[in-house]
């Protein structure tokens, strides 16, 4: 992997994995057309989503640190963040159970085309849903159900299909829920941090089989992961409030039917 390639793709997944476009789908569709690109297992790609993970835990920091000491604390405020923190552990049962099953097969999925337009159509579907829905949403945060954490779980357990995007799917699975916008996006956000940690300790295993000299470039795609993924975050909420996800939806049925006209 050259260092253009890794600055390539951390830009790339500093953008998309914010928007509700999928991450996977577009590094899976730049890695297949870019020379003699390589990695062991998915761990770039985890390494990427490490990043935006870094982001997220910046952007957050303060519900990300309330949440935690919640536990510890006697305020009617810990008390709703007890309540948050634990539909968080709900939501990532049904995550981690769907994506330990369908692990060994996202690398296959990755490379196949066919699968990364189909799911970019149906992120597009589950937008334009989600949008078409959410004119009814009066629910906050402190509304959210056992059930939305369950199937916003399952959402985000299936994500793991490239072009199905994990923060398009669970947003929209609240807001056809009848959630808030903004509500959406924060609880899927932060549902999102101990999936992503999870990823990235089970592909500490391929490190050994990384050639030391791309270390440099795993590291420089990272950091441009991190740095552009703070820019998406504000994009995405601004996004949310003004209620345009339906451009989204046109964009990933565009391009997911493009991919599969060039395909096949």
């Amino acid at each position: 992997m050259t260092l253009f390639d890794a600055i390539l793709l951390g830009i790339i997944q500093g953008i998309t994995e914010f928007l509700p476009i999928s991450s996977d789908g577009h590094l899976a569709i730049a890695q297949h057309y870019l020379p003699n690109f390589g990695q062991p297992g998915l761990l770039f790609d985890v390494m990427l989503h490490v990043g935006t993970l870094g982001a997220m835990l910046l952007y957050f920091q303060r519900d990300v640190v309330r949440l935690l000491v919640s536990p510890f604390r006697r305020t009617p405020e810990a008390r709703r963040d007890r309540r948050l923190l634990g539909l968080i552990v709900v939501a990532s049962v049904p995550t981690a159970i769907i994506g330990l099953a369908l692990k060994n097969s996202v690398e296959r999925w990755m490379e196949n085309m066919v699968v990364v337009g189909a799911m970019l159509i149906l992120t597009g579907t589950l937008l334009f849903i989600g949008e078409r829905y959410r004119r009814a949403g009066r629910r906050g945060e402190t509304s959210l159900t056992v059930t939305d954490a369950v199937l916003t779980g399952i959402a985000q357990g299936l994500a793991v299909l490239p072009g199905l995007s994990r923060s398009g799917s669970t947003i929209a699975t609240l807001l056809f829920r009848g959630v808030d916008g903004e509500a959406a996006a924060r609880f899927s956000f932060l549902m999102a941090m101990p999936a992503i940690a999870g990823a990235a300790l089970l592909s500490l295993k391929d490190l050994d089989t990384l050639p030391a000299g791309d270390i440099s470039a795993y590291l420089a795609g990272t950091a441009v992961a991190f740095l552009v993924g703070l820019f998406a975050i504000r994009l995405l909420l601004d996004v949310i409030r003004r209620q345009r996800l339906v451009w989204f939806s046109i964009y990933c049925w565009l391009i997911g039917a493009a991919l599969l006209g060039i395909t096949l």
